[in-house]
Order: structure tokens, then sequence, then C-alpha cells
């Protein structure tokens, strides 16, 4: 045997199938075989030998026509004339297959290795590399087979069908009996094919990679992979040294996958497909379907099997209760490797849960926990799809930190990226030897911004690929729902690309219809197979009807994207635009606040304070802001209230939550230690913190503020023409009219006695959350007793309030 090489080094060079050792080796290891044999076995063997020969050198009345060995799926092959009627052929495989199997082409080793019924009784072929003696062990038999050289065995015996068996592999210094590979029947059913070929296997991952289970009460690990223009696909691991040359898989079809089954492989070996190209050459590379890998920069595929008992059912149970737009939803983003830096997945569910409850936030959304190799894109090049990182532990470690959020009361979203993969020469690109994944065309394939490629959504297999991918992790990993990254740049066609760069569609458009048809058939998938899931998309453009359902038509001629749920990018660039400018200046862009209000109900949005907004030298949410330091928490604070009351959902970046001063990096995470009592402004920092927990607190207990997040008539402004003073106030309103009246100032002067229109059935107001009080690090601007409206109509309503607003903050009022 060859020393195994390391899994994530250069791939292991090939060795020829020739016997390295000599006679007297040869001799010593068939006379170690041959002592394991009781009397009664060399008996029967000699009886059979001898039988065989015999029927070989027997004359025949009449000469028969010669008959190649037939390729049936072995224990499948008693039925035919007994072997007393046949002329015997010899067991050896012919020199076609033999130079298939040891340049890895074969498309078939099951119909020539393993047991076969023949004209003479049932040949044995076994392909073991660097093997110096094999034999065949079933019952009472005992049969040493042939040695034919170059790590192939055969033996002819005479038997009407072909038994349960066992080998007897006897190798230089060990003699092993293990079961024969090739003697098992396909791991995969006919359904499982026809919804492969039709791209339509909703739970693909239970039928590609790698699982380990039992075959006729042998434990083991079936191995499926889809590579349609490989000439021919080997499983290499630790359990074979790193030499798959004596384990192909067989081809099923016009599937185009290949399939093997090996005993006494079990969950936590490393694995890889060694792949042979259409030009001869070979890669090794890892399994798509992968549900568990090597922690990076180490490349190889783990085999793996789930043994974890879930907690979550109350949770499930529930989670449908409402849509996710008629309910409430604040999110809290997290980089889970960089959170609390060097926490593991099991580490993170101890302190995660209780954090994001302490805060009220009801869903984390989990940056990309997909297996990437380069930690600085933060999960965005994937290049394991059904794996979670290694990086902080297992697969089952992983459905402990969501188990534990969920019995903690907080949803799960994940990022999800289908939009394009890297260019790892171990991964997905050019998987078979040809373009795969990717689109045929370079123009189309290669992505411009990233450097990676392209998924070819028109590939119904590719498609398929993607589709089961979001159902996966809804499923097995229980994940409440998906914020697809990066859908604009599928849906265009000249994304990013210059006039010659790229070919119109069929109707002359820019519009990429296989990804939108890739998009409506994911969400359309996932809401029917998962009760309660919510995706969303990270769509920055003004496509029409990204929110819609799937089956309504739109005046673009599309039907909608189907996703529940849609980023407003729009609402993000030009408040935070606004913030950004100092206030004196702030009444010639009033609009950048107002102008989300026009498009507010086009779709069913969430206002993303994420991290993009927070690194590459776009400053922190804080820093973002103008003046000194204490303007600059007064400024975020009013815009978290803002935010807040504003029509949709709210997700804030970690960090943001305490005013972190440095931007994000995933090197260090956030600088918790700006909380440290013995920092001396650890009160402002704590500060922020107290109002996004009272943001949260007060938000969630109002239905108000999200019951018709995504209907007109739950929204109403009071004054949005205020420019010279930097205010602007509204009102949000229950199904059954309860109102809550918001009013941001954005001016650093207190405005004593400013009027405000209010409707007349309102007996009194009661201020429930001020930005400026002294408990957020304000300057305590508060008005503690209930105001009563007068009788003075105003901004077109019956009757009006005066208040007293503080500077730079929002002030929330309910019926008192």
């Amino acid at each position: 045997m060859t020393p195994r090489p390391s899994s994530s080094g250069p791939e292991p060079k090939k060795t020829t199938g020739k016997k390295t050792a000599g006679k007297e080796t040869a001799k010593a290891a068939k006379k170690a075989v041959a002592k394991k044999a009781v009397t009664k076995k060399a008996v029967t063997k000699k009886a059979v030998t001898k039988k065989a020969v015999a029927k070989k050198t027997a004359p025949q009345k009449t000469a028969p026509k010669k008959t190649a060995p037939q390729k049936t799926a072995p224990r499948e092959e008693s039925a035919g004339a007994s072997p007393e009627t046949e002329v015997a052929v010899s067991p050896a495989l012919d020199a076609g297959d033999r130079e298939r199997l040891l340049a890895g082409t074969h498309h078939d080793p099951h119909a020539v290795l393993g047991g076969h019924r023949v004209p003479g009784g049932v040949a044995f072929r076994a392909f073991r590399p660097y093997a110096l003696a094999v034999t065949v062990l079933s019952g009472e038999l005992r049969v040493e087979l042939h040695d034919d050289g170059d790590g192939f065995f055969s033996g002819l015996v005479p038997l009407s069908e072909v038994p349960l068996y066992r080998l007897l592999v006897a190798y230089e210094g060990t003699v092993q009996e293990i079961e024969d590979p090739y003697r098992f029947l396909p791991t995969l059913g006919e359904l499982d094919l026809h919804l492969l070929g039709e791209g339509r296997h909703e739970q693909l991952w239970r039928a590609l990679g790698a699982h380990p289970t039992t075959r006729d009460g042998v434990a083991g690990t079936r191995f499926a992979v889809w590579a349609p223009n490989a000439r021919g696909v080997r499983v290499a691991g630790g359990f074979n040294f790193w030499d798959g040359t004596g384990h192909p898989m067989r081809s099923l079809g016009s599937t185009g996958v290949w399939e093997l089954f090996l005993p006494g492989v079990g969950a936590g070996e490393l694995y890889k497909f060694e792949i042979t190209r259409p030009d001869g050459s070979r890669t090794f590379r890892a399994d798509p379907l992968a549900r568990r890998t090597e922690v990076p920069p180490a490349t190889s595929s783990v085999v793996h099997a789930s043994h974890y008992t879930w907690g979550d059912e109350e949770w499930l149970a529930h989670r449908a209760d409402a849509p996710a737009h008629e309910a409430p939803m604040s999110v809290y983003e997290v980089h889970l490797p960089s959170w609390r830096p060097g926490l593991t997945y099991r580490e993170l569910a101890e302190q995660l849960p209780a954090y994001v409850s302490d805060l009220g936030f009801t869903h984390v959304e989990l940056m990309p926990v997909a297996e990437h190799p380069f930690g600085g894109s933060w999960g965005y090049q994937v290049t394991g799809f059904y794996a979670p990182t290694a990086r902080l532990g297992d697969p089952d470690d992983f459905k402990y930190l969501v188990d534990r959020l969920h019995q903690a009361g907080i949803g799960v979203l994940m990022d999800w990226v289908p939009a394009h993969f890297p260019r790892d020469d171990w991964a997905l690109a050019e998987f078979d030897g040809r373009p795969l994944y990717e689109h045929s065309d370079p123009l189309r394939a290669a992505h411009p911004d990233w450097g990676t490629l392209e998924f070819d959504f028109g590939r119904r297999e590719v498609r398929n690929f993607l589709v089961a991918n979001a159902v996966y992790w809804c499923e097995e990993f229980h994940i409440d729902g998906l914020r697809v990254d990066a859908v604009a740049s599928m849906l265009y066609l000249d994304y990013s690309r210059e006039p010659g760069q790229w070919t119109p569609n069929e109707h002359g458009g820019r519009e990429n219809l296989d990804a939108v048809a890739f998009l409506q058939e994911m969400n359309a998938t996932l809401y029917r197979r998962v009760p309660g899931v919510v995706t969303v998309a990270e769509e920055s453009t003004a496509w029409d009807g990204v929110t819609r359902a799937t089956h309504h038509q739109g005046p673009s001629g599309f039907g909608g994207l189907g996703f529940g749920l849609k980023w407003n990018m729009g609402w993000m660039h030009d408040s935070l635009e606004y913030m950004s400018r100092e206030p004196v200046h702030r009444k010639h862009h009033h609009g950048e606040l107002t102008f989300s209000m026009v498009y507010a109900y086009s779709e069913n949005y969430v206002l993303p304070i994420s991290h993009d907004e927070v690194v590459h030298g776009k400053k922190s949410l804080v820093s973002k802001m103008p003046g000194d330091w204490w303007q600059q928490r007064a400024n975020e604070r009013a815009y978290l209230g803002y935010m807040w009351a504003h029509p949709g959902k709210q997700l804030l970046f970690m960090g943001q939550e305490f005013a972190q001063g440095a931007e994000w990096s995933e090197a260090h995470g956030p600088d918790w230690w700006l909380l440290d009592p013995e920092y001396g402004a650890a009160a402002d920092h704590r500060g922020v913190r107290d109002l996004v927990r009272d943001l949260n607190t007060v938000y969630r207990a109002t239905p108000a503020l999200w019951r018709r997040d995504t209907h007109p008539s739950g929204f109403a402004w009071v004054v949005g023409d205020a420019a010279e003073d930097d205010v602007l106030a509204f009102l949000r309103l229950d199904a059954d009219g309860t109102p809550l009246l918001a009013v941001s100032n954005f001016a650093p002067v207190v405005r004593s006695g400013y009027r405000l229109g209010v409707p007349d059935d309102v007996p009194a107001w009661h201020e429930v959350l001020n930005t400026d009080a002294a408990r957020y690090g304000g300057g305590d601007v508060v008005t503690p007793d209930p105001v009563k409206p007068e009788a003075q109509g105003w901004h077109g309503r019956p009757a009006s309030i005066r208040l007293t607003l503080p500077p730079l903050a929002t002030v929330w009022l309910r019926p008192a």
C-alpha cells in the first residue's frame, strides 16, 4: 500500500496496478491465506477445481457458439442452463475492459467485476490493485482466484447461481476479509432517476452525495455524483489511501449520475471524486452535495450521518400562524465567525440567543453559513452549498444553534448565494471537464464584478441543484427564511456588462429569462413545502413584482418572482445620504426622507442597515453622522426611532446596536470592549443599546407598527413637507384604526410648542418612546404627562396637539 497523502495537498500520484512484490512475498501471502482454510474447505476447493478443468477439456458433440460473459446484475443471474450443459469460458476480463478500468474510463464496472453467471458457471472477477492474492469465500466454498496481472483476479466456479460471498485479500504484510462493492445492486431507484432526469428532485441531497447506509445487511456508504461529461468517475479517500483506482463508479444511464456502494466506509471518512475528463486528464473534486467538509483550507468532503434530535416542535407548530409581512419582524444580522471570535456553534448557542432575546429582536439573519474557502469573502463565495462551514463545528452543532434560537423564540434567517460560485479547481468550476454548473457561453458564465462564475439557470439539473438546496436548509436545519443575495445580478443579462459583452434574450430584452424562471420555481417550491418560511430578496433595482405571487402577471408581462420580502435599498441609500449631511443643509434634501413613501407599497419591504453599509470606507452607522460625539449619537438614535416607525421590517447589523465607531472587520468582530464598565464612555454605548432594546419592546407590543406594513391604510402623513424645520410626522395605524404617532426632529434645536394635526377621536396622547431620554444618553427633553388635543384643526385634521420636540430626536406617542 502507498502512504496516505494530505487530503488538502496536491492530487495523489497514480501508480500502475502491477504487483511489485517478489515471488517469495507472493508465496508467503498465499501460504497465509491457505492456513486459514480448514481441511474440508481445501478438499472442496480441489474437487471444484478438478471439475472445472474437466469441463473445459471434455469433448462436445456439437461445437457451440462462443458466448461473451453476460453483463447482468449480480445475484440476479441464476436463470438459464445449468453448468453441466454449457461450455465453460475464460473468466478473465478482456483487454478493453482491463484498459478502461486501469484508465478510469469504465462506465459500468459492475457489469464485469463481482460475480456473474456465465456459460460454465459463475465467473468471479476482482480488481484489487496492490493485492497479492484474492480468495472468494462463500459458506464452505473457498476459491483462490487466478492472478491476471495489473491487480486483476478471476476464477470460474461451476455454480448455477451467484452466491452470497466475501473476498479474502492478501496484501504485503496483511490479509483482509472484505465485502465486494461490485456484488451490490444500484442504490438509486427508478423514481430517483426519473426525478433527477426531469430536474425535479426536490430532496436531491437524499439521492446524491455520500450516505452511510446498510445494503443486504452490510454497512457502508453509498456515493452518487452528477458528472454527465465524465469518461469515468472513481471514489478516493482515506479508506483507500487516496487511490481510487480500485473503486470505479457505474454510470446510471442518461441521467449523468455515477454511483457506488462501498462496504465498510462510515461517517467521518474523508473523500473526493476522481473524475476522468473528456480529454483523458483527471481531476479530484469535492462532492457538490457533501453535507460536511473539512475545516478550510483543507478541501475534502466528509461522510456525514446526522444524529441530532430537535427540541423546537412548539416553534415550528406556530411558525405559520401569521404571514411574515403581517407580523413583527426586527432582525439582528450576524456574522457568526466574528460575533464572538473563536466560539463554536455550540458555544454561540449559549450566548447568542440570550443576547438577541435581551435586545428584543424577533429574528437573526446569519451571513452565509454554507462552506467557503476564503473567510474574507464572509461566506459569499460558496464551494459547499450543502455543508455548514466546518470552521465552527459539524452540521449537528449548527442544528443545535438553530434549535436553541428557536427555543428562545427567535426566528433564523440565512443568507443564501445562488447567483455565482468561485473558480477553485477542486469545486464546481468545469466540474467534469466541461462547463456544467456554469453557463457554456463564457460571456454568460463570467461574473464581471467578483471574478466568479454564474450558474446556468437554464439547465434543469442546475436549477434542481439550487432549488433543492433552498429546501435543504429549511427542511434539514429548520431555517425559517432565506435572504437571497445578489438577485439583481441574476435578473439582468447586462448587469455590470458593457455593450457587446452580452446577448439579448429571445425577445430582444435584457432580462435573464432563465434566472426569472429559476427564482419563481425556487420560491413556489419552498413556500409549498415549508409552512411559515419566508424568502427575502436583496434586489437593488426597480424590477416589477419581486414580492408578487408567481402566477400574477404584472404590467411588464412577467409573473411575480414570488419572494415574501425585499430589501428596500432605495430607502437605505436615501435616508443615510440625508442623515450624513450637516443639519443646516438637510432642509434642501428633505425629499430624500419622504420619497420612500411614494413606492413604499410597491413591494413588501425590509429596511436594511446591513454589513454592506459599515465596511470598505463607508463608516459605521454612528460615524456616518455629522457633528460632535454627542450629536453623532443623537443622530443615530433619532434615525433608529424613525426607521423602526417607518413601514417595513427592520434589519440592523451587529455592532450598530451600541454605536460602534469603527467599521466592522471579520478579523475581530464588534468592539465589545466599548460596553465594558471600566471604559470611560461605556455609558454612551450602553445608552444606544438600551434604546434598541426599548424600540423592539414597544414595536412588538404595538400592532400599528407592523400589522399593515404592506397596505397603504396602515400609514398616514401628518406633515411631510416641513423641510425648513427638518421635521416629519406620520401616523401608523392598526387594522382597527388604533394609531401611533411618530415625530422626528432632525434639527439640532429644541422646537417648543410645535403644533401637529391629529385625529379628533383620541382623548389624549402619551409619549411611549423618546430617543432624547437621559437613559439613552440624550438631553432628556421629554414629555412625561399626557398631551390633550385642542379643537384647532391643523395639517388638514380636525384637531391638533402642541409638543416640545427635542433636538435630533424621534418621539413616539400612543393614545393614553
